[in-house]
C-alpha cells in the first residue's frame, strides 16, 4: 500500500508485436524473464495496422475500387485481432491477463503515441537484427522507439 491508505498504482507494461519471430520472441522473453513484474502490472499487447495499406494494395492491381480497399482493410483487422488473441492465449498459459490494443498508422509512430496516451511505465519490443544499410532503407521501430517514446524501453533481441 502506498502511503496515505491508498492502494498502490499498477503498473502498466505494454509489448508491441507483429507478425515476425523477433516479436514473438520478446513476448516469451517478457513471460519468462520478467514473469513477476508483468503479473504485478497491467499488460497490454499492442500491435498496429498500417495507414492506407488498402489504397496502396488497390492501386497497384489498377485502380481504387472503394470495396476492394475495404475488402483488404477488413481482412487486415482481422488478422491483427487473430494475433492479438494468440498473444493473450500465450499471456494466459503463463497466468497472466493481458489487454489488447490495435491502432492504424505509421507503426513507430503510433506505438510512441499509444505509450503516452496510456501512460505506460515500461514499452517492450522486439529487434529484427537488421544491419546499418537495412536498417538505413528500412528504418528501425525498436530505434526510434529508443529514442522517441517517453518510457523505458525495453529491446529484446533474439539470439543468432
Amino acid at each position: 500500500m502506498a502511503e496515505g491508505g491508498n492502494p498502490e498504482k499498477k503498473k502498466k507494461v505494454m509489448v508491441a508485436i507483429d507478425v515476425s519471430e523477433c516479436s514473438h520472441y520478446a513476448m516469451q522473453w517478457m513471460l519468462e524473464n520478467l514473469h513477476d513484474i508483468v503479473s504485478k502490472s497491467e499488460l497490454i499487447i499492442f500491435t498496429a495496422l498500417p495507414a492506407n495499406s488498402g489504397y496502396v494494395y488497390a492501386s497497384t492491381f489498377g485502380g481504387t475500387p472503394l470495396d476492394l480497399i475495404a475488402t483488404i482493410q477488413e481482412s487486415e483487422k482481422k488478422a491483427a485481432l487473430m494475433l492479438l488473441e494468440k498473444a493473450k492465449g500465450i499471456c494466459a498459459k503463463h497466468g497472466i491477463d493481458a489487454g489488447t490494443m490495435i491502432e492504424s498508422g505509421d507503426t513507430k509512430e503510433v506505438i510512441c503515441a499509444v505509450t503516452e496516451k496510456q501512460k505506460v511505465d515500461l514499452l517492450i519490443v522486439g529487434s529484427h537484427s537488421r544491419g546499418a544499410l537495412q536498417r538505413a532503407f528500412l528504418g528501425s521501430v525498436s530505434n526510434y522507439c529508443v529514442h522517441n517514446a517517453k518510457c523505458p524501453v525495453l529491446v529484446v533481441r533474439k539470439p543468432t
